[in-house]
């Protein structure tokens, strides 16, 4: 299997150094570049096709923020994940981040084998979000009177199923425990969750729990599905 590919971009030069050595550390990551800016970022994603970036949200020149969207925007770089640094799990510009298309986010002061589980995580295509603190950071945004509106379209086509699988996906449960608690086989599910993010025109499960939030079909606070 070849080893998956990770760019990191972060501004502090020192974040960066200890960043690749624990990558290099795994057997199966190699990193591929290391970017200072939003900008270097996307370029060095664009000529060393990694298969995932690391991106801190807080850099010069060009957000991670803005590199995520660009990053997302570029059919060319369609297989590259995002996912987002922070160093507070309720800061709102992880959910713009989200927004523009980041797979997932973890706090900087996360445990190492927890940084090397999530790369694994969200190279794999899963969406990394902790449905507590996914929750406060989207009930924040949302009691804003300028909240942006939704960045996909709204769950109003989806059948009754679907509906269902999308609150499910929302609380922050994986195909097979969507599968289990619909009584549906795990294929089922995941073509459910595929069919899903195509009729709502959303890059991942990132976007299918914003698009959930900001629809109110699921809504801060709800009790977490078993």
């Amino acid at each position: 299997m070849n080893p998956i590919r990770v760019l990191l971009a972060d501004d502090q030069t020192l974040v960066r150094a200890a960043f690749a050595m624990l990558v290099e550390s795994a057997r199966d990551m190699e990193v591929v570049g290391q970017a200072g800016t939003g900008a270097e970022a996307v370029e060095l994603a664009r000529s060393e096709r990694a298969d995932l970036v690391v991106m801190d949200i807080r850099m010069p020149e060009l957000d991670g923020i803005e590199a995520t969207r660009l990053i997302a925007a570029d059919d060319d770089l369609a297989g590259v994940k995002v996912l987002v640094l922070t160093t507070y799990d309720t800061d709102e510009h992880v959910l713009e981040a989200l927004r523009a298309g980041a797979s997932g986010f973890l706090v900087k002061d996360t445990r190492p084998a927890d940084l090397l589980a999530a790369i694994r995580t969200v190279a794999a295509g899963e969406s990394l979000l902790s449905p507590g603190p996914t929750s406060r950071l989207i009930a924040r945004v949302l009691s804003a009177p300028s909240a942006p509106p939704p960045v996909t379209a709204g769950p109003g086509g989806l059948s009754a199923r679907e509906r269902q699988v999308l609150t499910l996906v929302a609380r922050g449960l994986n195909n097979t425990e969507i599968a289990e608690t619909l009584g549906l086989s795990p294929l089922t599910a995941k073509t459910h969750v595929s069919r899903i993010m195509g009729k709502l025109g959303a890059r991942d499960r990132a976007q299918l729990v914003i698009v959930a939030y900001e629809s109110g079909l699921v809504t801060p606070g709800d009790a977490p599905a078993p």
